[in-house]
Formats: structure tokens, C-alpha cells, sequence
């Protein structure tokens, strides 16, 4: 039988990177070990398929009109700029799971304080099944993204902290979905969705991130138009299909989870953008000068987040607005 104890002191001393002041992409050459730290990122994009410097620059019919592929990577690029900050990197897909030999950033080290704040509901397990009198708390993914944001700081050169070197190999969990202006859909919403189930043992496996991301039509089959709180609706739906599916896969495995974090992205686009969402959790390992000075790495375990940045004397970020990066579910849209 398998038996193995999971020790998240252990897991970080062997997740610091190679490099100074950047986290790099786990599997890069020069790390302490083979550990890793999961991030967790949800970001939306926008772009006008006509920039709007070049139509005052030209005359009418001098003006440039972005193509699919040129729109879609002007929107993706934003997503990636925006909020937590994983700009110019090379992003390799991997499967959705964080398991033996990986931490979570603001959950196993530097906690973020308001984790479980805003308690969302109570997923149940299926009937008939042997945990089916099981249910487990979903709370707002939201305290584990700001995590993420205050360890890679923001787009703006003076305000990166530990982003991602530049030009690496990051792997990460990631799904995203994007307007195409050549479709039906012309107007509408781009949204991504991102749940963390944890394990209620932490020895028995692997933690578990789903991603969806999707385009929402503002057209109705009956011609009507989708208000806010339509799309509020749909979101809000999504999320629990989201969690059921958590559960499920739980089953297939034979395991439990003891509490699921998840939240939702949404950003507005009409006939003249392309807008696009992003779900991701990059798996990096930690820059060597995001560990406080003599400290060892293991010590992150007993700090919360506040801890850290005041012992390396990082500065607050400033709030972004909204109308840059999209609204953060659940809550009304703007």
C-alpha cells in the first residue's frame, strides 16, 4: 500500500528558484528541488478591432481593421497583463491538479487572512454514495487571486514584485475562450471560471482546479437581449455545475474534499471588440529574494500574507479598475 505523509515545510525549501528576483516555471533547470508553488489566476481581455489611435491618425478608408488571429492575441496578452502579472511568457498546458509535491500560494504559505470570508454555499456529494450525507463549504476563490496578484504584482515596471521571468517555460492549468466578430456572436460577454477542491487528506492524492470558460450571446433565440442579471444568473449556474463536477471527479478517485474555492471573470464586448478569458494556475517555484532575508523558505508555512510583504517591505498595490479587468462573480455586473 502507498503511504505518504505530505509536509508543505518540506515541499517549499525544495521549490526555490534559480533566480533572484523572478519566480520561474516549475521544471526549469537550477531549482532547490522538485517542489513547486501553485498560483491561481482569473483574468479577462479586450480590444477593439479597430484601435482607436489609428482611426484618429487616418481617414476612413485608410483605417486597419484587426484580423481573428491579430484580436485574439491582443486580447489573450491582456489577459495575461492584467491583474496578477504573468506577461511574455511561454505557457506549457498541464492537467488541473496540485498535489504531493506542491503548496498553494496564500493557502499553505503566506495564508491570505480572509480565506474562508465569504462562505457561497454547501456542495453535496451524490445520493446512494458512501459520502452522499457529505457536503462541502464553497467559498469566493477572490482571497486566493489577490494572493496571487500581490506575489507577481502588477503589469506597470514599477509595480512588479515576483512575476514570472520573462521568455520562460511556465506551466500552468489553463483553459480560456474568446469572441470571434466573424461568428453570430457579435455582442456579448466573455467569462472564465476557476474552482481549488482540497483534500480533506492531504497524504491521499491531489488537490483539484477546474476551469471553464465560455462566450455568452446577448441575443436570445426569441430575439429579446440577456440583461446583467441574466448573465448573473448563468454565471452563478455555472459555478454549481462546476462544484458538482468537483465532486464527481472526488468519487472517481475515492476521495473527499473538505472545502472548494471557486469564482468567475466576466467582461462586457460589443460589435467592435473581441473579448477574451482566461483561467490559469501557473506552477512556479519561488524566487530566491521572495523568501525574507535569513529566513528559511519552510517559515513561509507560518506567516499569512501581510507578514510577508512587511518583511520584505513591499508596498500595497493599488486597486485596479474594473472596466480594465472585468468583474469578479458573484456579485452584480457593471
Amino acid at each position: 500500500m502507498q503511504k505518504y505523509e505530505y509536509d508543505p515545510k518540506w515541499v517549499i525549501n525544495n521549490a526555490i528558484s534559480s533566480e533572484r528576483e523572478f519566480c520561474t516555471g516549475y521544471q526549469n533547470p537550477g531549482a532547490s528541488g522538485n517542489g513547486y508553488v501553485t498560483t491561481i489566476k482569473l483574468s479577462t481581455g479586450l480590444v477593439d478591432i479597430t484601435p482607436w489611435e489609428k482611426v484618429q491618425a487616418m481617414s476612413e478608408h485608410e483605417v486597419i481593421k484587426f484580423d481573428r488571429g491579430c484580436s485574439n492575441i491582443v486580447s489573450y496578452d491582456r489577459c495575461e497583463c492584467n491583474d496578477a502579472y504573468i506577461g511574455a511568457i511561454n505557457m506549457l498546458t498541464a492537467s488541473s491538479f496540485s498535489g504531493l509535491q506542491g503548496v498553494i500560494w496564500g493557502y499553505d504559505i503566506a495564508v491570505v487572512e480572509n480565506l474562508r470570508s465569504r462562505k457561497l454555499y454547501d456542495q453535496k456529494w451524490p445520493s446512494g454514495d458512501p459520502n452522499s450525507e457529505y457536503s462541502t463549504p464553497v467559498y469566493s476563490i477572490e482571497p486566493l487571486l489577490n494572493a496571487t496578484e500581490r506575489l507577481f504584482g502588477h503589469a506597470e515596471p514599477g509595480k512588479r514584485r515576483f512575476n514570472p521571468i520573462p521568455g520562460s517555460m511556465v506551466v500552468c492549468a489553463n483553459k480560456s475562450a474568446t469572441s470571434d466578430p466573424s461568428s453570430d456572436v457579435k455582442e456579448g460577454w466573455a467569462f472564465s471560471v476557476i474552482s481549488l477542491a482540497i483534500l480533506e487528506n492531504r497524504n491521499s492524492g491531489s488537490n483539484l482546479f477546474i476551469e471553464d470558460c465560455d462566450i455568452i450571446d446577448i441575443n436570445n433565440p426569441d430575439g429579446t437581449r440577456k440583461t446583467k442579471e441574466d448573465v448573473k444568473a448563468m454565471l452563478d449556474t455555472t459555478l454549481r455545475k462546476v462544484t458538482e463536477c468537483t465532486v464527481l471527479c472526488g468519487l472517481d478517485q475515492h476521495i473527499k474534499y473538505k472545502e472548494i474555492f471557486i469564482g468567475y471573470k466576466v467582461i462586457k464586448f460589443n460589435e467592435k471588440q473581441v473579448g477574451c478569458a482566461l483561467a490559469c494556475a501557473p506552477y512556479v517555484t519561488l524566487a530566491r529574494n521572495a523568501v525574507p532575508q535569513g529566513m528559511k523558505p519552510s517559515k513561509l508555512t507560518d506567516m499569512n500574507i501581510s507578514q510577508w510583504e512587511n518583511a520584505l517591505n513591499l508596498q500595497p498595490l493599488e486597486k485596479i479598475e474594473k472596466s480594465k479587468i472585468g468583474i469578479l462573480g458573484m456579485g452584480v455586473l457593471d
